[in-house]
């Protein structure tokens, strides 16, 4: 990173942090200071902070594994250190049982996007597509796509296809194509916890679909790090075995565990609330930029899916990122934080999550500070 690109990165943080007015609080904001201060005073809520630190996995993180199978109806659960290693692991133990080293799964998904090939390099694992198109896969591709592959892979939201999901008979049809093809089924559910107002569906049931199940515990949750597979005992039980090879089996993890328990008190009954205003939002923005009459823009999906979704605008990311930090330090108001460039040239896309911080938005407020976006788009460089 040059001098220039930290300087930059500074200022937007700092703008960040004073902000009084966001969408959503980033980890980025906050201090170590203030982090530990926080899970200090709060984890005594969900744990005796006079029990002795866990070792190896006892204690405190196995008390959140019997949590996680409990919220999910599995039968086992594992903590892991990252997602990363918990989808390694579980692709491995099925390629195993099945004898089927192929994973079928969207190009947009994470090990395929931003993992660095690690499910060939690391697990010697083969990726096959039975789509390209910016969605999940239909029953009738998994059905008839045209080589063998033991496990099917979905992603619960696809993230980089804008944080969209099927509908529940979509997905039930889905999963029915593949046991019809004698593979298994993981849910990549790092967002997971997001989807159940969605489908209309509590947790257990989407669950139940699939083998395997890897769920998040910093994406939605707001934990500290961490993550969980889940499934059956056998597999969970093999799972662990792999978790050591590879390298997750750590000393001590008890602040990860607490923070996620943290996540799992609080933040996790609230999300359906922040499904529903992310809703409001997404309206509001599009209300508030045909209003500014800009040439062009795209919310996507509309209406989005989860408490997550994308817009796109016909401008730079340096223009748009530019606007923002400008709007951030002269209003006090985020209303947008990072841009990149997609698809053809001068086109950008940013996220916008939702969270508790957004509930106090009115449709008015977020129309305001489209205006105010633009009018300061406007003056950014292009």
């Amino acid at each position: 990173m040059t001098g220039n690109e930290q300087e930059e990165r500074r200022r937007r943080f700092a703008a960040w942090r004073k902000a009084d007015r966001v969408l959503a609080r980033g980890p980025a904001e906050t201090t170590m200071g203030e982090r530990l201060t926080a899970l200090t005073t709060d984890a005594g809520t969900v744990h005796d902070l006079d029990d002795r630190a866990d070792i190896y996995g006892d204690g405190v993180v196995a008390e959140l594994e019997r949590r996680v199978a409990a919220l999910l109806g599995t039968e086992a659960a594992a903590f892991f250190p990252t997602g990363t290693m918990a989808q390694q692991v579980a692709l491995r133990c099925w390629a195993g049982r099945t004898g089927n080293a192929t994973v079928a799964l969207h190009p947009l998904a994470h090990p395929e996007v931003h993992e660095r090939g690690a499910f060939g390099a690391v697990s010697g694992l083969r990726t096959v597509r039975p789509t390209n198109e910016p969605r999940l896969p239909t029953a009738e591709e998994v059905r008839d796509f045209e080589e063998p592959f033991g496990t099917l892979m979905l992603e619960l939201p696809l993230r980089d296809a804008g944080y969209v999901l099927p509908s529940w008979d979509e997905l039930v049809e889905v999963v029915e194509a593949a046991r019809e093809r004698d593979a298994v089924v993981h849910f990549d559910g790092a967002r997971l916890w997001e989807c159940a107002p969605h489908f209309g569906r509590g947790l257990e049931e989407i669950a139940a679909l699939a083998d395997t199940v890897y769920v998040s515990f910093y994406k939605s949750l707001g934990g500290l790090s961490g993550a969980a597979l889940a499934g059956p005992e056998s597999l969970v039980e093999e799972a662990r075995t792999w978790r050591h090879r590879y390298g997750g089996q750590i000393f001590q993890q008890y602040p990860a565990a607490l923070s996620a328990l943290l996540g799992l008190e609080r933040e996790l009954p609230r999300l359906p609330s922040y499904v529903a205003q992310a809703k409001v939002v997404a309206a509001a923005l599009r209300e508030g930029f045909e209003a500014a009459g800009l040439p062009w823009f795209r919310v996507h999906p509309e209406p989005p899916h989860t408490h997550e979704f994308q817009v796109w605008l016909p401008y730079s990311a340096e223009a748009l990122d530019e606007a923002g930090v400008r709007q951030a330090e002269e209003t006090g108001v985020v209303l947008f934080r990072r841009w990149s460039a997609q698809g053809a040239p001068g086109l950008s896309c940013t996220e916008v999550t939702v969270a508790a911080p957004a509930l106090e938005w009115s449709p008015d407020d977020v129309r305001a500070a489209v205006a105010e976006f633009v009018h300061r788009l406007g003056r950014a460089p292009s």
